[in-house]
Protein backbone atom coordinates (compact mmCIF):
# COMPACT_ATOMS: atom_id res chain seq x y z
CA UNK A 1 0.00 0.00 0.00
CA UNK A 2 1.12 3.41 -1.12
CA UNK A 3 1.76 6.00 1.63
CA UNK A 4 0.53 9.39 1.66
CA UNK A 5 2.53 12.80 0.84
CA UNK A 6 0.97 15.98 2.01
CA UNK A 7 1.37 19.62 2.06
CA UNK A 8 0.05 21.33 4.70
CA UNK A 9 -2.31 24.49 5.00
CA UNK A 10 -4.21 26.15 7.35
CA UNK A 11 -8.23 26.27 6.51
CA UNK A 12 -11.69 26.26 8.01
CA UNK A 13 -14.41 26.65 7.52
CA UNK A 14 -18.18 27.02 8.24
CA UNK A 15 -20.63 24.34 6.29
CA UNK A 16 -24.26 24.71 5.78
CA UNK A 17 -26.32 21.68 5.33
CA UNK A 18 -30.19 22.35 5.13
CA UNK A 19 -32.44 19.62 6.36
CA UNK A 20 -35.69 20.82 4.73
CA UNK A 21 -38.63 20.37 2.31
CA UNK A 22 -38.44 21.55 -0.81
CA UNK A 23 -42.09 22.86 -1.53
CA UNK A 24 -42.83 25.49 -3.54
CA UNK A 25 -44.94 27.45 -1.13
CA UNK A 26 -42.61 27.30 2.49
CA UNK A 27 -38.97 27.26 2.89
CA UNK A 28 -36.07 28.98 4.39
CA UNK A 29 -33.27 29.49 2.60
CA UNK A 30 -29.44 30.06 4.82
CA UNK A 31 -26.68 32.06 3.07
CA UNK A 32 -23.80 31.89 2.41
CA UNK A 33 -23.36 28.09 2.03
CA UNK A 34 -19.94 28.37 3.95
CA UNK A 35 -18.51 30.63 6.83
CA UNK A 36 -15.02 30.57 8.03
CA UNK A 37 -14.09 30.47 11.85
CA UNK A 38 -10.75 30.05 13.82
CA UNK A 39 -9.69 31.37 17.06
CA UNK A 40 -7.45 31.04 19.98
CA UNK A 41 -8.46 30.46 23.59
CA UNK A 42 -10.19 33.62 24.96
CA UNK A 43 -10.91 35.30 21.48
CA UNK A 44 -14.09 35.62 19.29
CA UNK A 45 -15.30 35.70 15.97
CA UNK A 46 -18.10 36.91 14.41
CA UNK A 47 -19.95 35.80 11.11
CA UNK A 48 -22.84 36.60 9.62
CA UNK A 49 -25.75 34.45 8.39
CA UNK A 50 -28.78 35.68 5.95
CA UNK A 51 -32.34 34.07 6.61
CA UNK A 52 -34.39 34.11 4.02
CA UNK A 53 -38.51 33.33 3.76
CA UNK A 54 -39.01 32.07 0.41
CA UNK A 55 -42.56 31.55 1.01
CA UNK A 56 -45.12 33.49 -1.27
CA UNK A 57 -47.54 33.54 1.07
CA UNK A 58 -46.46 32.35 4.79
CA UNK A 59 -45.16 34.15 7.01
CA UNK A 60 -43.21 32.14 9.19
CA UNK A 61 -42.20 32.10 12.99
CA UNK A 62 -38.66 30.79 13.42
CA UNK A 63 -36.53 30.58 16.34
CA UNK A 64 -32.60 29.22 17.01
CA UNK A 65 -31.44 26.60 18.78
CA UNK A 66 -27.87 24.91 19.08
CA UNK A 67 -27.01 20.90 18.75
CA UNK A 68 -24.61 18.63 18.14
CA UNK A 69 -23.39 16.48 15.31
CA UNK A 70 -21.32 14.16 14.05
CA UNK A 71 -20.75 11.27 10.77
CA UNK A 72 -21.60 7.95 11.27
CA UNK A 73 -18.98 5.11 9.92
CA UNK A 74 -20.74 5.10 6.94
CA UNK A 75 -20.84 8.87 6.61
CA UNK A 76 -24.20 9.83 7.79
CA UNK A 77 -25.25 12.89 9.91
CA UNK A 78 -25.92 11.92 13.39
CA UNK A 79 -27.74 14.49 15.89
CA UNK A 80 -27.23 15.06 19.42
CA UNK A 81 -28.43 17.46 21.94
CA UNK A 82 -26.16 20.50 22.95
CA UNK A 83 -23.04 19.85 24.63
CA UNK A 84 -23.36 16.28 24.18
CA UNK A 85 -20.16 15.13 22.23
CA UNK A 86 -16.45 15.59 23.51
CA UNK A 87 -15.91 17.91 20.52
CA UNK A 88 -18.70 20.58 21.23
CA UNK A 89 -18.29 24.23 20.49
CA UNK A 90 -22.11 24.79 21.03
CA UNK A 91 -21.73 26.15 24.36
CA UNK A 92 -18.88 28.44 22.97
CA UNK A 93 -21.81 29.97 20.20
CA UNK A 94 -24.27 33.04 20.55
CA UNK A 95 -26.45 34.80 18.81
CA UNK A 96 -28.20 38.26 19.91
CA UNK A 97 -30.88 38.19 22.10
CA UNK A 98 -33.59 39.55 19.87
CA UNK A 99 -32.29 36.84 17.27
CA UNK A 100 -33.51 34.03 19.53
CA UNK A 101 -36.91 33.98 17.73
CA UNK A 102 -38.47 36.43 15.24
CA UNK A 103 -40.61 36.69 12.32
CA UNK A 104 -40.43 36.56 8.31
CA UNK A 105 -42.81 37.63 6.22
CA UNK A 106 -43.11 36.02 2.97
CA UNK A 107 -39.77 37.24 0.64
CA UNK A 108 -38.52 39.09 3.47
CA UNK A 109 -34.86 38.14 5.00
CA UNK A 110 -32.92 38.86 8.23
CA UNK A 111 -29.09 39.09 9.00
CA UNK A 112 -28.11 37.10 11.78
CA UNK A 113 -24.47 37.58 13.70
CA UNK A 114 -22.83 34.31 14.58
CA UNK A 115 -20.03 34.62 17.86
CA UNK A 116 -17.62 31.58 18.69
CA UNK A 117 -15.76 32.88 22.03
CA UNK A 118 -13.41 30.22 22.74
CA UNK A 119 -13.25 29.62 26.53
CA UNK A 120 -9.84 31.09 28.29
CA UNK A 121 -9.25 27.88 29.43
CA UNK A 122 -10.75 25.45 27.32
CA UNK A 123 -11.55 21.60 29.03
CA UNK A 124 -10.05 19.77 26.32
CA UNK A 125 -6.85 19.92 24.15
CA UNK A 126 -9.19 19.01 21.13
CA UNK A 127 -7.66 21.10 17.95
CA UNK A 128 -11.13 21.02 16.32
CA UNK A 129 -14.85 21.24 17.18
CA UNK A 130 -18.15 21.25 15.87
CA UNK A 131 -21.87 22.17 16.77
CA UNK A 132 -25.17 22.48 14.76
CA UNK A 133 -26.87 25.90 14.49
CA UNK A 134 -30.88 24.99 13.67
CA UNK A 135 -33.55 27.58 12.55
CA UNK A 136 -36.56 25.76 13.06
CA UNK A 137 -40.18 27.24 11.66
CA UNK A 138 -42.94 27.61 15.05
CA UNK A 139 -45.88 27.90 13.33
CA UNK A 140 -46.71 25.00 10.82
CA UNK A 141 -48.61 26.02 7.71
CA UNK A 142 -51.27 24.09 5.74
CA UNK A 143 -49.55 22.69 2.30
CA UNK A 144 -50.74 19.45 0.08
CA UNK A 145 -48.24 16.66 -0.37
CA UNK A 146 -47.40 15.39 -4.16
CA UNK A 147 -50.82 12.87 -4.32
CA UNK A 148 -52.44 16.19 -2.96
CA UNK A 149 -53.71 15.14 0.55
CA UNK A 150 -53.64 17.65 3.10
CA UNK A 151 -50.67 18.39 5.50
CA UNK A 152 -48.68 20.50 7.96
CA UNK A 153 -45.44 21.80 6.79
CA UNK A 154 -43.09 22.39 9.37
CA UNK A 155 -39.02 23.56 7.85
CA UNK A 156 -36.11 23.39 9.84
CA UNK A 157 -32.61 24.34 8.77
CA UNK A 158 -29.42 22.76 10.68
CA UNK A 159 -26.41 25.11 9.86
CA UNK A 160 -23.33 22.52 10.78
CA UNK A 161 -20.71 24.50 12.73
CA UNK A 162 -16.91 23.80 12.50
CA UNK A 163 -13.92 25.49 14.49
CA UNK A 164 -10.07 24.89 14.96
CA UNK A 165 -7.24 26.54 16.14
CA UNK A 166 -4.92 28.33 14.28
CA UNK A 167 -1.91 25.61 15.04
CA UNK A 168 -3.93 22.77 13.45
CA UNK A 169 -2.72 21.74 10.34
CA UNK A 170 -2.62 18.37 10.08
CA UNK A 171 -4.35 16.40 6.84
CA UNK A 172 -3.79 12.56 6.92
CA UNK A 173 -6.37 9.77 5.64
CA UNK A 174 -5.26 6.39 5.82
CA UNK A 175 -6.71 2.91 4.15
CA UNK A 176 -7.00 0.63 7.04
CA UNK A 177 -8.22 -2.04 4.68
CA UNK A 178 -9.80 -2.71 1.29
CA UNK A 179 -11.50 -6.08 0.69
CA UNK A 180 -14.17 -7.76 -2.37
CA UNK A 181 -17.87 -8.78 -1.49
CA UNK A 182 -18.15 -11.46 -4.48
CA UNK A 183 -21.80 -11.62 -2.89
CA UNK A 184 -22.77 -7.60 -3.16
CA UNK A 185 -20.56 -7.25 -6.18
CA UNK A 186 -18.47 -4.28 -4.25
CA UNK A 187 -15.44 -3.27 -2.45
CA UNK A 188 -15.49 -2.46 0.96
CA UNK A 189 -13.14 0.33 1.32
CA UNK A 190 -11.88 1.46 5.36
CA UNK A 191 -10.03 4.64 5.77
CA UNK A 192 -9.60 6.76 8.96
CA UNK A 193 -9.07 10.38 9.97
CA UNK A 194 -5.90 10.27 11.45
CA UNK A 195 -5.33 14.17 10.91
CA UNK A 196 -6.41 16.63 13.70
CA UNK A 197 -9.13 19.05 11.49
CA UNK A 198 -11.66 17.91 9.05
CA UNK A 199 -10.60 16.82 6.18
CA UNK A 200 -13.01 15.76 2.84
CA UNK A 201 -11.80 14.46 -0.95
CA UNK A 202 -13.25 12.31 -3.73
CA UNK A 203 -12.39 8.18 -4.07
CA UNK A 204 -11.98 7.19 -7.47
CA UNK A 205 -11.25 3.88 -8.02
CA UNK A 206 -10.07 1.98 -11.02
CA UNK A 207 -10.38 -2.14 -12.34
CA UNK A 208 -7.59 -3.15 -14.68
CA UNK A 209 -8.32 -6.96 -16.23
CA UNK A 210 -5.02 -8.71 -15.65
CA UNK A 211 -5.75 -10.75 -18.64
CA UNK A 212 -5.57 -8.04 -21.61
CA UNK A 213 -5.13 -5.03 -19.87
CA UNK A 214 -8.14 -2.95 -19.98
CA UNK A 215 -9.17 -0.27 -17.35
CA UNK A 216 -12.36 0.69 -16.32
CA UNK A 217 -12.98 3.54 -14.03
CA UNK A 218 -16.15 3.93 -11.23
CA UNK A 219 -18.25 7.16 -12.51
CA UNK A 220 -18.55 9.65 -10.71
CA UNK A 221 -16.03 9.78 -7.85
CA UNK A 222 -17.42 9.04 -4.25
CA UNK A 223 -17.22 12.28 -2.20
CA UNK A 224 -16.80 12.20 1.52
CA UNK A 225 -16.80 14.30 4.39
CA UNK A 226 -14.37 12.68 7.61
CA UNK A 227 -14.03 14.67 11.11
CA UNK A 228 -10.48 13.76 13.29
CA UNK A 229 -10.30 10.37 14.67
CA UNK A 230 -13.24 8.87 12.16
CA UNK A 231 -12.78 5.32 10.87
CA UNK A 232 -15.44 5.29 7.57
CA UNK A 233 -16.44 2.05 5.79
CA UNK A 234 -17.63 2.73 1.97
CA UNK A 235 -18.54 0.43 -0.31
CA UNK A 236 -17.81 0.92 -3.85
CA UNK A 237 -19.99 -1.13 -6.39
CA UNK A 238 -18.43 -2.93 -9.46
CA UNK A 239 -19.26 -0.82 -12.54
CA UNK A 240 -22.35 -2.63 -14.37
CA UNK A 241 -20.47 -3.89 -17.40
CA UNK A 242 -17.35 -5.44 -15.73
CA UNK A 243 -16.61 -8.33 -17.50
CA UNK A 244 -15.99 -11.28 -15.70
CA UNK A 245 -12.34 -12.23 -14.94
CA UNK A 246 -9.38 -11.41 -12.60
CA UNK A 247 -9.05 -8.25 -11.46
CA UNK A 248 -6.33 -5.43 -9.81
CA UNK A 249 -8.56 -2.62 -7.96
CA UNK A 250 -6.84 0.74 -7.51
CA UNK A 251 -8.11 3.04 -4.76
CA UNK A 252 -7.33 6.53 -4.88
CA UNK A 253 -8.46 8.95 -1.91
CA UNK A 254 -7.60 12.53 -2.50
CA UNK A 255 -8.11 14.66 -0.25
CA UNK A 256 -6.91 18.10 -1.34
CA UNK A 257 -3.49 19.79 -1.18
CA UNK A 258 -1.84 17.32 -3.21
CA UNK A 259 -2.80 14.81 -0.63
CA UNK A 260 -3.23 11.37 -1.72
CA UNK A 261 -3.56 7.52 -0.14
CA UNK A 262 -3.86 4.58 -2.72
CA UNK A 263 -4.44 1.26 -2.15
CA UNK A 264 -4.57 -1.86 -4.20
CA UNK A 265 -6.90 -5.42 -4.50
CA UNK A 266 -6.54 -8.51 -6.25
CA UNK A 267 -9.68 -10.17 -6.95
CA UNK A 268 -11.47 -12.90 -9.06
CA UNK A 269 -15.08 -11.50 -10.52
CA UNK A 270 -17.20 -14.25 -12.04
Amino acid sequence: MNKTYEIHRIYFFIAVLLFSLNNAQTGVSVSPPRLYFESTAGNSNTQKITITNVSTKNTLDLAVSLGDWEYSEKGENLMYAANTLKNSCAGWISVKKEDNYFSLAPGERKDIDVTITVPTKPTDTLAAHTAVLFVSQMNPVDDVDNKGAKIKVSIRSGIKVFHKIPSAKTKKIEIQNLTFDKTKKQLNLFFENQGNIWTDGKVYADFVNIEDGKKTSIDPSIIFYTLPGNKREMDISLPADLPKGKYTASVMIDYGDNNLELGELNFIYD
